[in-house]
């Protein structure tokens, strides 16, 4: 096969494909609009399903040459889950947990291999999944923005999705574990005092700030842009590949059905 026979993954082939991302893409920076109908993401076995995908396909397509992730209205990605409350608690067996499993185990590295800077622009409270914005090169998040682990320990279920990897490292191993063990909410000055958060900023000013950076990353080689992007996440990779699916494991044999 030589270089003209590849096929290659262009915009038009997925832009329109999910229902819970919306995307636009103008001189090679890609934005994601993370949202269930119109409003602020409600996390869903739908998104769940889209988000595995939708990164992969973003990862395929070498006309984005930046990625900036964002929430819609007022939040990040909801809902919240009540202690003890999580709707699939009860309810799982092998056979209904395998697919969640397989998906689970090729969203964060689907995106962590995307050869191109990301970016986050956390425009609220991210209380589901916080992991995903959290794992960009450039995170930004609004004055108005909080983070929660609500639907694993505190909701019932073993965080082991990527939650047990990325949030010790990020926050350090004991404050970490405190996080997820005890649903604690921080905020965002003080996800910024932690390390977790590079910029807070008016919500007015948030995606105009991930704008003005991602016009400024564009300003290297390609190359230069891609290769670093490989080289800072490798790390993280090498933990997913490692340790994710022992997590997950774990975690679907807590919510097996007795």
């Amino acid at each position: 096969m030589t270089t003209l026979d590849r096929v290659e993954t262009t915009f038009d082939t997925y832009k329109d494909r999910f229902q819970t991302i919306r995307m636009e893409r103008q001189d090679g920076i890609l934005e994601m609009h993370f949202h269930s109908d119109g409003g602020p993401l409600r996390w869903s076995l739908l998104a769940h399903n889209e988000f595995e995908a939708a990164f992969l396909e973003v990862g395929r397509d070498r006309g984005n040459e930046v990625v900036i992730m964002t929430g819609t209205g007022d939040e990040f990605c909801g809902p919240a889950i009540a202690p003890g409350q999580h709707p699939n608690r009860k309810i799982m067996t092998p056979e209904s947990y395998d697919p969640i499993f397989w998906e689970s185990k090729q969203i964060l590295p689907h995106l962590l291999a995307i050869e191109a800077p990301v970016i986050s622009a956390i425009n609220g409270p991210a209380v589901r999944h916080a992991e995903i914005p959290l794992v960009a090169d450039i995170v930004l998040a609004s004055e108005t923005a909080y983070f929660q682990d609500t639907a694993h320990f505190p909701g019932g279920m073993v965080p082991g999705d990527g939650m047990h990897i990325i949030m010790p490292l990020l926050m350090g191993l004991n404050r970490g574990r405190y996080f997820l063990l005890t649903g604690q909410k921080v905020t965002a000055a003080e996800a910024q005092a932690m390390g977790l958060v590079a910029e807070v900023l008016p919500p007015e000013r948030l995606l105009e700030r991930a704008r003005e950076l991602g016009r400024l990353l564009l300003q290297q080689p390609k190359l230069v842009r891609r290769y670093t992007r490989i080289a800072l996440t490798e790390e993280l990779r090498s933990r997913m590949h490692g340790l994710l699916a022992y997590g997950l494991a774990l975690e679907g044999m807590a919510r097996m059905k007795s």
